[in-house]
Formats: structure tokens, sequence, C-alpha cells
């Protein structure tokens, strides 16, 4: 299984490396909690960047890329920044006792125009097979086309699931799930419980980007990664949900079944 811990969750978006502290540590407590109930959960957790990455790649242009320049200074800095972010999320979850291996993805990643052709996988299988759970997160990769660019957590998800195989993905963010318009801005918005790739089309006019700084994208370009998920990969679903709830992380861990969120499928 594939987990997302989304950086509008783990940090405040509105001020600068600005981590939630309290709120990770409870959600590492849940991850911990669904590993006692089903032992022999394979999980492979991912989270974003938040207010730590996203503020200096965009105030360099990493994503944009950084082909035309000498200067790489924004490239080294935000890859510092969104490392410390995961130390501070790998700290907690250790502290509850979930065996974590953090992998830097800016080691190996690999892009070309801003998609993700290259990561090395082996020593996350590898973990797996010991029994530890792995832990990647955006980062800074460099790019053939571009000379830099950001690789978001669903864009690593996308590349490990035709390799991992997860039956199930789960997109833990601040708001409840998908909505038919930004649900911090406008009134009348409506949560979609379900959406289908086939009717992706007929409602991204309708899907908002992030509100804060998001150089990936926002909530469509999660939504649409996650549909090209799908389609390479039918028998997997995607349930995007919000953390904020006390317990919705780990019953979505151990439950496959439960209804919360919106759910993603072919």
């Amino acid at each position: 299984m594939l987990l997302k811990l989304g950086g509008s969750l783990i940090t405040d978006k509105g001020s600068p490396q600005a981590a939630r502290e309290g709120l990770i540590r409870r959600v590492a407590g849940e991850v911990r909690g669904a590993l006692d109930e089903v032992p022999d959960l394979r999980l492979v957790l991912g989270h974003g960047s938040g207010s730590f990455g996203h503020p200096t790649a965009e105030k360099y242009g990493v994503q944009e890329g950084l082909a035309g320049t000498d200067d790489w200074w924004g490239y080294a800095e935000t890859a510092v920044i969104a490392g410390c972010l995961n130390r501070l999320v790998t700290a907690a979850l250790l502290e509850c006792g979930v065996p974590v291996v953090p992998l830097q993805p800016s080691a190996s990643a690999r892009c070309h125009d801003g998609d993700l052709v290259h990561l090395d996988i082996a020593p996350l299988e590898e973990a797996l097979k010991r029994g530890l759970v792995p832990v990647v997160y955006g980062d800074v990769s460099f790019d053939t086309v571009r000379g830099s660019a950001i690789v978001s957590t669903e864009q690593i998800f996308a590349y490990l699931a035709p390799r991992l195989k997860p039956s199930r993905v789960i997109l833990a963010g601040h708001v409840e799930g998908v909505f038919t318009s930004d649900p911090q801005r406008e009134r009348g918005r409506r949560l979609l419980h379900e959406l289908s790739v086939s009717a992706l089309l007929e409602v991204e006019g309708m899907l908002a980007g992030s509100v804060d700084t998001d150089v990936t994208g926002g909530m469509l370009a999660k939504v649409r990664i996650m549909c090209e998920l799908i389609e390479a990969q039918p028998t997997i679903t995607v349930r995007i949900i919000s953390g904020e709830k006390d317990g919705l992380i780990r019953e979505a861990l151990v439950d496959g079944g439960m209804g919360e969120g919106t759910l993603l499928h072919r």
C-alpha cells in the first residue's frame, strides 16, 4: 500500500518552514496502530514538502528549469529544506515505533521535461522485504531538458505502482477529498465521493489547484497523475481523504472499504 501525507496536512502552507509537529506525531501514532492491527501490511510512506520546499522552489524557479543559468543555489537550497521536513516526519514515526527508512529521491531520480523517468527502487524493495517502512518525499531532480525539476510524491507513486503493484493508494491531505470547486474559497462546492478515470475530462474544469504555493500543480495535478496511474494499473484504487480527522488515516489503512473522502477508480 502507498500512503501520502500531504504538504498541506503536515505543514502550515501559509508560513515558511512551519511544520505541524503535533499533527505529525498524531498521524505517526495512527500508522503504528494500523501496523499493529494488520501485521502483514507492506507500506510505503510518502509526504509532500508543503511550506518547506515549495516556496523555495518557486523563488528560484527550480520547477521551470535551471538549464539556462549557472546559478544552482536554489536547487541545493530546495533539496536541503525538503530534507529537513523529511527528518522531522521520520523522527516522529520512529518515536512511535514505526521502523522507517528515509530514502532521498534526488539521490537517483532523473526527469525528462518534467516527467520522472528513472528512480532506483532497489533499496526500497529491499527495505520492504525486511519489514521496514520506506519513506519518500517531494524532492528536486536533474532534468535532461530543463536542467532541473521538482518530483512530487504523486509522480514517485506513479513510478512505483507498476513495479510494486499495490492494491491501494491513500492520499491524506488537509481537505476531505476532491471538490467541484475550491473548498476554501467558494460556496456551493460539492464533494465528489467517487470519480472514474473516464469522467475526469467532464469535471477537471471545475477542479481547483491549491490556495497556497504549490509548484507541483495542486489538486488538479494530483488527480490527473493518479488517474494516469489507474489507467496503467486498472486494478488499483486511490482514496483521497482528510488527515485532519482523528483516526481516519488508521481506518483507511486498515479498511479498504471505508467510505470517507473521494475514491478514484477505473
